[in-house]
């Protein structure tokens, strides 16, 4: 299908039925449908139409949804944009899709050439022709930009028809109903926020929750206020929730599960917080090159802690070796994805593109291995990985080691340039709100759960460690930190 009719879809089958919220009110299908027919006749008049790419440069609100459907219906692409760029970055995102317009907030100043609309300035009722298209399941429906930890960011083509794949298959996987609702509380201009907690649910008849911005002291009010009965969110998210005083005992009696990924989660951290709030973490993996995700840990079958789960549905998953060969169970190498949620390529770069999907497989760059029954399990990022002497070390592995100490909350593994070894290893922690960190005692964890050449040189206490835009700890960060304090003594010295 294309997402464009969906909004019709549901107001033919559930008129009055709840469909979307935030903290202004409320849409019933209906109201959704008249509200996306009037967005989609303003950018009409604005001069929108199909093959047009519109940016959205907003936090997470109602009107994000009304403008995805609004472009959609014209035939035109949605990008998202982080609001926390800088400006040299939105224009560059503006200008390698070619946006021919860009929604920001009402207090935002826009950017260069491209037509800005406030998006106060939407209508707010039903008004003007409608001017939906016959639906185009190969148009291109979002252009996500990468989060740019190897370089440049890169726009990720998806189509409609990579949305419907994989909406489908996440509805199917996670047994996604009417009677379900999603609090989406993870940002929009992620594509875990719009597929996971908007098109899908939307998809299965069911309706969602706009969250305001996500703080671990007033979420679970939210959660006794709307009775969600899932949510998505990242393993930092997850970690601040089970550092919640003890005295913290909400009534989580809606919810179903919830959804961990963006990043691996210790299994520890998922024993925790599972035992304390009464619901499982349905832990999964995926990338946005693959419409967000391609594994997940079964709702009503045999979860296995410490890994990402098993293909979705209508996806396969492989683990192959330099050459591209595929290597025996429990063996690691480097995980390759082939479903109908695989993208497009990216924006203008063939060659990237190239690289990346080869043979219909799409080469994710982490490393795993597949267990018998083809459970997945991470064990880093080829980029990440750290070679010491010659022996391999993936970061994972040695902070599942450190988050396993009751005064850890996060911890970070770097790899930096050493004159004998090559690289050595070095680990940043964040200590767990009222616990102080003891290093000595992180070093005898160390040494008694990881050889030699794995444990860190150094362990550093950060009172809080740097997250990327989509809340991913961001390692070059902390590698160029690093570097610049290593230099800065280096010259001291000299």
């Amino acid at each position: 299908m294309n997402f464009a009719s969906l909004p019709d879809r549901r107001a033919g089958l559930d008129p009055h039925g709840p469909a979307v919220s935030d903290s202004t009110g409320f849409l019933t299908n209906t109201q959704l449908l008249s509200r996306v027919q009037a967005t989609a006749s303003h950018l009409h008049d604005l001069g929108i139409g199909p093959g047009d790419v519109v940016a959205l440069e907003l936090t997470n609100r109602l009107e994000f949804v009304l403008l995805l459907f609004g472009a959609w219906r014209l035939g035109a692409t949605v990008t998202p944009v982080n609001p926390s760029l800088t400006d040299a970055e939105v224009a560059r995102q503006l200008d390698d899709s070619g946006a021919r317009l860009l929604v920001v907030e009402d207090s935002a100043s826009g950017a260069g050439d491209v037509t800005t609309l406030a998006v106060g300035d939407l209508p707010t009722e039903p008004g003007g022709p409608d001017h939906a298209r016959d639906p185009d399941p190969s148009a291109l429906a979002l252009l996500i930009y990468t989060s740019g930890t190897t370089g440049v960011p890169k726009g990720v083509m998806l189509d409609h028809a990579n949305l419907d794949a994989m909406t489908d298959m996440g509805r199917r996987a996670l047994d996604i109903g009417p009677a379900d609702r999603c609090l989406l509380i993870l940002p929009l201009f992620h594509v875990n926020g719009i597929v996971v907690s908007v098109l899908m649910p939307l998809l299965a008849g069911a309706s969602v929750v706009i969250a305001d911005r996500f703080a671990p002291h007033t979420f679970f009010d939210v959660v006794e206020h709307h009775r969600p009965t899932y949510f998505s969110a990242v393993p930092t998210i997850y970690g601040m929730l089970a550092a919640l005083p003890a005295d913290v005992r909400p009534d989580t009696s809606s919810l179903r599960f919830g959804i961990c990924g963006a990043a691996p989660a210790s299994a520890d951290l998922l024993a925790r917080f599972e035992t304390r709030y009464g619901f499982p973490l349905i832990e999964g993996y995926g990338l946005s090159e693959g419409t967000c995700a391609s594994t997940i840990n079964p709702v009503a079958g045999p979860r296995r802690a410490g890994t990402v789960g098993i293909a979705f549905p209508g996806q396969e998953i492989r683990i192959v070796d330099q050459d591209g060969a595929t290597v025996p169970s429990g063996v690691d190498g480097e995980v390759v994805v082939r479903g109908p949620n695989v993208m497009r390529g990216y924006l203008g770069r063939p060659d990237d593109t190239a690289r990346v999907i080869v043979d219909g497989w799409l080469h994710t760059g982490d490393v795993g291995h597949l267990d018998a029954d083809g459970y997945l399990t991470l064990v880093g990022r080829s980029k990440d990985m750290i070679i010491r002497g010659g022996e391999n070390n993936y970061p994972k592995e040695i902070e599942d080691v450190l988050t396993g100490d009751p005064a850890v909350l996060e911890a970070a593994v770097i790899g930096v340039p050493d004159d004998k070894w090559g690289e050595v290893v070095v680990a940043y922690v964040q200590p767990r709100p009222g616990r102080t960190v003891d290093p000595a005692v992180l070093k005898a964890r160390c040494a008694h759960s990881l050889s030699g050449y794995k444990r860190p040189t150094e362990l550093l206490v950060l009172d809080a460690i740097p997250k990327n835009a989509v809340g991913k700890i961001d390692k070059p960060a902390l590698r160029a930190g690093h570097a610049a304090t290593a230099g800065s003594a280096a010259e001291e010295r000299g």
